[in-house]
């Protein structure tokens, strides 16, 4: 059934239901057809069996005399009059003999009897009969009164004749009729399809046509294009993302080249020639810096960012941030210091809640001035993990944007860098299930926080 299409398919269920409908019904109109002409016909000898029962039941009176009136119908129906197992009177064309058995005229002396006989003598039609009991000058008598079937059945076959005609015709409109509302309900569907087949990497802003129907087919349109709006804004991102990526490599491998061509061309001495490979080295780190932020990133989008949760104290992974940076803040004379409580715990991973606050610290020494301090603090069952300074702050346009990627407060400013720490932070925040946050301080400078689970 795989190949076959949903039209056909949706076609040959519907014949299919529509068979079982018209057999069932033709079945059950026909049983109650039989029914109904088998009661009448017991009734019409119940009406003859008494119309004839009060004429026998006077002396003198003959069936025969009635053969052609209004309570006999020739060829149709007949009368017997027995008595014991002789027959007293009958009407033509009925010979001598009883109809019934001795044993069926026995049980008629006890009451009203019905019996089908395949045949009669002179009616050669299968036939219902009426055996009732009748008085007659003080003897008991057997009034036998019968009718042929053969009107019936040929009632019956006609009937299930054009049953057999009518039905197949009907089952086959029916089935046409499946067929094309099951391919006017479709099309939606396949104008949905041939929109799809056309939408590209270089048409994604096409949606599918949702048809105005209030069903399932506009609910599915409706999802579909909200996907393919997700899409879009994804593949956006991914654009983004590598023309931004882009941008910021090219600077450090420009100023890489130059340094290496100004070595190779114009160092006079070694210690020019010493200056030029490290200033090299250093644009090799960043470079280094910079890929590693950006497999970060794409592994971070894939869901593909491994965490290894342990429950770490948090004046310890202050300290041991503090350690990492102390001599830079040594070098350019600036208080590095952590404050968080005893006994303050978070679950997260140890090697990357250290890199996110690696990178709030590099911010803070970089851009910042002052004292810069670590702190940790419970709210709402999460813990804070805040790094302040004493600088400037954030210019106030630049808070709203401050962990998308590449955004920089100051993209002129010398050692700006690629503007993807503060996204770092905040991927690796998200990853824990908790969230980043920037704000400046009210006494001036600028505090960044991420907060994890306690």
């Amino acid at each position: 059934m795989s190949g076959i299409p949903i039209r056909l398919r949706v076609t040959a269920a519907c014949a299919v239901v529509m068979a079982v409908v018209l057999a069932a019904s033709g079945w059950f109109l026909y049983a109650r057809l039989s029914s109904h002409l088998s009661t009448q016909r017991q009734q019409e000898l119940q009406v003859r069996a008494q119309d004839l029962g009060a004429l026998v039941s006077h002396p003198g009176a003959s069936l025969a005399t009635d053969g052609g009136g209004r309570l006999i119908e020739h060829g149709e129906s007949y009368a017997q009059l027995v008595d014991g197992e002789r027959v007293v009177d009958a009407t033509s064309p009925l010979s001598g003999r009883p109809v019934l058995s001795p044993e069926q005229l026995r049980a008629a002396t006890r009451g009203p009897l019905y019996a089908d006989l395949p045949s009669v003598p002179g009616l050669n039609e299968p036939s219902r009969v009426l055996a009732t009991p009748v008085q007659r000058g003080g003897r008991q008598l057997v009034l036998v009164v019968g009718t042929t079937t053969q009107n019936e059945a040929e009632t019956l076959a006609a009937f299930r004749n054009e049953l057999l005609i009518a039905g197949p015709i009907a089952l086959l409109l029916a089935s046409l009729a499946g067929y094309l509302l099951a391919g006017v309900a479709l099309r939606p569907v396949e104008a949905m399809r041939r929109r799809a087949a056309e939408i590209s990497a270089e048409t994604a802003g096409e949606r599918l046509p949702v048809p105005i129907t209030n069903d399932e087919l506009e609910r599915l349109g409706t999802t579909l294009n909200e996907m393919l709006e997700r899409l879009e804004d994804a593949l956006q991102r991914e654009r983004d993302f590598v023309a931004d990526a882009g941008h910021e490599l090219r600077t450090p491998l420009a100023l890489l080249r130059t340094e290496l061509e100004l070595a190779l061309r114009h160092a006079e001495s070694p210690d020019e020639l010493r200056a030029a490979v490290q200033r090299s080295a250093a644009e090799v780190d960043r470079l280094a810096q910079l890929a590693d932020d950006l497999l970060l990133i794409a592994r971070s989008e894939r869901g593909e960012l491994p965490l290894k949760v342990e429950t770490l104290e948090a004046n310890e992974l202050l300290a041991t941030v503090v350690r990492r940076f102390r001599w830079r803040a040594d070098e350019e004379r600036r208080a590095l210091s952590p404050e968080a409580p005893n006994g303050l715990s978070v679950n997260a991973d140890r090697v990357r809640l250290e890199q996110a606050l690696g990178n709030l610290v590099d911010n803070a020494l970089r851009h910042g001035s002052g004292s810069v301090t670590l702190r940790a603090a419970p709210v709402d069952g999460c813990v804070e993990l805040h790094v302040q300074d004493e600088g400037p702050g954030f210019p106030h346009a630049y808070l709203d944007h401050a962990f998308e990627r590449f955004t920089q407060p100051d993209p002129g400013r010398e050692s700006a860098g690629a503007g993807l720490g503060l996204s770092i932070v905040r991927m690796i925040a998200e990853a824990h299930g908790g969230t980043a946050q920037a704000a400046n301080g009210a006494g001036g400078g600028a505090d960044v926080w991420l907060s994890v689970p306690r």
